[in-house]
């Protein structure tokens, strides 16, 4: 394989993920693709044309020219619109059609990916007509498949893979967003820090400091005397910070010690995903 050492990681875990997914799926009836994930305003036919979408766009494929309704209460804003245009466009696809394109989708992605010589700087088509790295889009796109194929295991009851190659990509990139979570959304106070305690099938400990200036930083050491203290399992973490439940929903399995007020902040803006 030609594919450069740095950007293998977010191969495997791409390609974990979405045989996971292919497998889920494959064997629903019909009525199963309209069954509600915790993806907002997303089902499982839903879901599987938004892996499906943004892999053809991996591929090179144009966007479908596609008018979305006025109706869809949970698109708020352009990045969302962008993300919705793919998805709406498959609404009406059948089980049959559906499988067939996710299928066919795999083999040309892992066709690819066996070929890809680009170096993870190049340069390649992000969302709304950015540009990112071909590193940043293939950890987005390892990130984003793990992340769905939660949502699908949550929906038809087969929960699983909470520790594969795919976790591991979603955990680095959660927590490279705490200390924006704590220092800038949560106003955490300045010289003070704050400990993650996350246990489960991927486990950690990490402090995020917020210095005298009021910029956070992550790190592995504990802290002495935190302004608090966060301890939840790690399926929650994801859920929260990725925005599938509400600190409300989740308060029994979310337990918390120090300033009351900073730790209600925190939840409160604890989601990181668009």
């Amino acid at each position: 394989m030609s594919l450069h050492p740095t950007l293998q990681p977010y191969a495997d875990a791409w390609s974990h993920s979405v045989d996971a997914i292919s497998e889920l799926v494959t064997p629903l009836v019909e009525g199963e693709w309209n069954r509600r994930t915790p993806c907002p305003g997303w089902s499982v036919r839903d879901v599987v044309s938004h892996v499906i979408g943004l892999d053809c766009e991996m591929l090179g494929d144009p966007r479908p020219i596609h008018t979305l309704p006025r109706d869809l209460y949970h698109v708020r804003n352009e990045h969302q619109r962008y993300m919705e245009m793919q998805v709406d466009a498959r609404r009406h696809h059948t089980a049959p059609e559906m499988t067939s394109e996710l299928e066919y989708t795999i083999i040309r992605r892992n066709r690819q990916l066996r070929n890809e010589s680009r170096d993870p700087g190049h340069l390649v088509r992000g969302p709304l007509g950015t540009e990112v790295t071909l590193e940043r889009a293939m950890r987005n796109r390892a990130f984003d498949v793990w992340v769905h194929e939660q949502d699908l295991r949550a929906a038809l009851g087969q929960p699983g893979n909470l520790d594969s190659p795919g976790a591991l990509v979603v955990r680095d990139e959660l927590l490279s967003a705490l200390p924006k979570v704590v220092a800038e959304d949560a106003r955490a106070p300045r010289s003070s820090a704050v400990v993650f305690d996350v246990s489960g099938p991927v486990e950690f400990l990490r402090t995020v400091r917020v210095d005298m200036g009021g910029r956070g930083t992550l790190e592995t050491a504990p802290a002495l005397g935190p302004a608090a203290t966060i301890t939840l399992d790690w399926e929650t973490y994801v859920r929260l910070a990725c925005g599938r439940v509400t600190a409300d929903a989740v308060a029994d399995r979310v337990k918390a010690e120090g300033d009351p007020q900073l730790i209600a902040a925190i939840l409160h803006k604890f989601a990181v995903t668009l």
